[in-house]
C-alpha cells in the first residue's frame, strides 16, 4: 500500500468545555495527533469528531479509511450502535483500529474484545514508565528501552481484556501498579492496537516518543492485500469419491 488513509476520531468535548484542556490542545486531541502524523511519509490524514454529521464517519469516510484512530472518554454511550456495526464490519474486512487511553471503554473496543475492558485507575499526575517488552516489533521501531511520561493518569491491572496476540508495552507506576499498555490483536482481516497513554489533562500527545508509537502503529495496522476468506458451503477443489 503506497498511501495509508488515516482517520483520527475524537469526541472533541473536553477541549470545548474546559479552558485548561483547550490550552493544551487548542485544535483538539485529534488536531494535535493529525498535525504530527501529517508529517509522516505515506500517510494521508483527516480528522472526524462526534458532533459532526453522521458522528464524523459517514459511509464515504469510513469506507475510504485504512486505519481508524479512536479517542473517547465521556461520551461513549452517545456513539450509535449502527456506527459501531459499520466500524466492526470494516475491521473484519481489513481496516485497522487504534484505540487510545480511555477508548478502552469505547463501544467499538468492547465489541471487538468481547469483555468488560474494565480496569483500576487513579488521577494524581504520577510518573509513568512504559517498558518496551517486544523490541523487535514494528510498533517499537526507533524507541529506547522505555518511554517516560512525567505526569499521567494511572491505569492498573486487572485489565479485563483477552490475552493480546502480542504485548508490546507494559507500564509501571510509582503507586506499585503495572498495566498492559500496548496490546495487538487480529480480528478477521483487520488489526487492532490499544495504547494506554493519553489523558486529556496532560500534554501526552505532544510527546515525540508517544507520537512515534502512533506513527508506527498506523503502519502496522494498515490493511494488507491478503486473500479474502470464503465462508459457507464450498465445492471441492479436487474430485472427491462420493460415498455409496
Amino acid at each position: 500500500m503506497s498511501t495509508i488513509r488515516l482517520t483520527v476520531w475524537n469526541e472533541f468535548r473536553h477541549e470545548k468545555a474546559k479552558p485548561e484542556i483547550a490550552a493544551i490542545y487548542p485544535t483538539g486531541i485529534h488536531g494535535a495527533i493529525a498535525e504530527c502524523l501529517k508529517k509522516e511519509k505515506g500517510l494521508e490524514v483527516r480528522t472526524a469528531t462526534l458532533d459532526e454529521s453522521d458522528q464524523g464517519l459517514p459511509d464515504e469516510v469510513l469506507d475510504s479509511t485504512d486505519v481508524l484512530m479512536w479517542w473517547g472518554h465521556g461520551a461513549h454511550g452517545e456513539v450509535e450502535d449502527s456506527l459501531v456495526d459499520r466500524i466492526q464490519a470494516r475491521i473484519l474486512d481489513g481496516m485497522g483500529l487504534i484505540c487510545l487511553h480511555s477508548a478502552h471503554f469505547s463501544k467499538i473496543f468492547k465489541r471487538m474484545m468481547g469483555t468488560t475492558c474494565n480496569l483500576k485507575w487513579r488521577e494524581i499526575g504520577e510518573k509513568e514508565r512504559i517498558w518496551v517488552i517486544e523490541p523487535g516489533h514494528p510498533i517499537a521501531e526507533g524507541l529506547g528501552e522505555y518511554i517516560q511520561i512525567p505526569h499521567a493518569e494511572m491505569y492498573g491491572e486487572r485489565f479485563d481484556i483477552p490475552d493480546p496476540d502480542t504485548l508490546v508495552f507494559v507500564s509501571w507506576f510509582p503507586g506499585g501498579e503495572i498495566f498492559r499498555s500496548g496490546c495487538c490483536y487480529h480480528r478477521g482481516r483487520g488489526k487492532i492496537f490499544y495504547f494506554r497513554p493519553g489523558h486529556e489533562t496532560y500534554p501526552i500527545f505532544h510527546n515525540p516518543e508517544v507520537l512515534k508509537v502512533l506513527a508506527n502503529a498506523v503502519n502496522w495496522a494498515a490493511p494488507v492485500n491478503g486473500p479474502a476468506p470464503t465462508f459457507g458451503n464450498y465445492k471441492p477443489l479436487e474430485t472427491v469419491p462420493v460415498a455409496e
